[in-house]
């Protein structure tokens, strides 16, 4: 088994003194799986994640709200790592409830294809989304929050049936847009106190890393 999911599966056999490739397909790795495979872990894993947003909140706020600028500051080269910590601060309690439920529930259909993938899918997310605020945010603002995470996780569930051709990743996706889709205008910009770039790099971001996950779980051919 190579990096990134794919298998590369030949049998040869002689006939009558020839060489014969024959080429079997290989059955992708996490196509059409809408649930994590081990769903008790995979909570667990989500429930100790979103706890330590509510500690890093309790932290902010012994602090003064002093852990809040180490959000991203768009274009000061020396807050780059703010890209880092972004995801983990929020401007106060109702900022963080807002987010928690989807933050859950998101996280949790996104671990279908198991820790490892999951794992590369938020990272893709959190680095490109908050690269995409960084260039992108306006002068003086600092962006914090974990909801560029969460439209990138509802993006990559959004869009990744489709990519895979999944028709069971197509029926989640349906269900969710049903109930989230009107989040999906926080894309827009126009609201104040509100980044629009990070819903947006995130939710950008989670449509690449669901094509990533789509092209790396086709099965190689090999050529005769």
């Amino acid at each position: 088994m190579r990096c990134g999911g794919r298998i590369d599966a030949a049998r040869h056999r002689r006939r009558a003194g020839t060489l014969v490739t024959m080429t079997a397909p290989v059955p992708r790795r996490t196509i059409g799986r809408v649930l994590p495979p081990q769903p008790a872990r995979a909570a667990v894993t989500m429930l100790v994640f979103t706890a330590l947003l509510y500690v890093v909140e309790i932290a902010d706020v012994i602090s003064g709200d002093a852990l809040e600028r180490n959000g991203i500051q768009p274009r000061e080269t020396g807050d780059l790592d703010g890209i880092l910590w972004s995801p983990l601060l929020h401007g106060d309690w109702a900022h963080l409830a807002a987010n928690t439920v989807p933050f859950l529930v998101f996280g949790f259909l996104a671990m279908a294809g198991g820790v490892r993938q999951f794992v590369l899918v938020t990272a893709t997310i959190w680095l490109l989304g908050g690269l995409g605020v960084w260039l992108t945010g306006e002068d003086g603002t600092y962006h914090i929050g974990a909801s560029g995470l969460v439209f990138g996780w509802l993006a990559f569930l959004l869009t990744r049936g489709f990519f895979a051709r999944s028709g069971r990743q197509i029926a989640v996706a349906v269900v969710l847009f049903l109930i989230w889709g009107g989040v999906l205008f926080g894309v827009l910009p126009g609201q104040p106190g509100i980044s629009w770039q990070a819903h947006l790099f995130g939710a950008l971001a989670g449509v690449l890393a669901a094509w990533l996950v789509a092209r790396a779980d086709r099965p190689a051919v090999v050529a005769p």
